[in-house]
């Protein structure tokens, strides 16, 4: 039995076999302890039955006025090799979403490399839609760039939020 659970400070001692994936980034334990000292509701884990963390999910509450732009920030969801394929992502997400939606947000989004094909296709599944691309996103590799993706949640009752741009913007375009 998976139980999905609040991450905690002894976690960062246990989830090293989450982020040896070549696909998910690896931060500095200080960008770890913001996330839990500032949304801690937004980063949980997914743990098996001995103890074992499979997969977590981290992410924020932001925006700006407009206040249609307030919105859940999905900034890492990854899963162990060893457990993908069981839907744990899908619940992670789903858990995300539930908690954006009690915050009031308009939707939520995510950024995540245009080449990994396997993720985009489950956030198609989830409900998530292209907003637009990013040029060169990812700091360590120039020619890569992403998909910022985009969930509308109820409160964005015309789904404006997912109407998607026609030209792709700069990373310094970004809010």
């Amino acid at each position: 039995m998976t139980t999905i659970r609040p991450f905690t400070c002894e976690d960062l001692f246990k989830f090293n076999n989450v982020n040896l994936d070549p696909l998910t980034e690896t931060y500095g334990v200080p960008f770890y302890l913001q996330y839990l000292a500032h949304w801690p509701e937004y980063f949980q884990v997914c743990e098996s039955p001995t103890g074992e963390i499979m997969g977590y999910i981290m992410g924020k509450a932001e925006g700006s006025v407009p206040q249609e732009q307030w919105h859940g920030h999905v900034t890492a969801v990854t899963v162990a090799p060893e457990f993908r394929r069981l839907g744990l992502a899908a619940e992670m997400m789903h858990a995300l979403e539930e908690i954006s939606e009690k915050k009031s947000c308009f939707f939520v989004d995510l950024f995540v490399r245009v080449s990994n094909e396997i993720a985009v296709n489950m956030y198609r599944a989830l409900g998530y839609i292209v907003y637009r691309r990013v040029l060169e996103y990812y700091s360590g590799d120039p020619d890569e760039d992403a998909f910022d993706m985009r969930l509308a949640l109820s409160r964005d009752k015309d789904k404006k939020s997912v109407i998607p741009l026609k030209d792709p913007v700069r990373p310094e375009d970004v809010e």
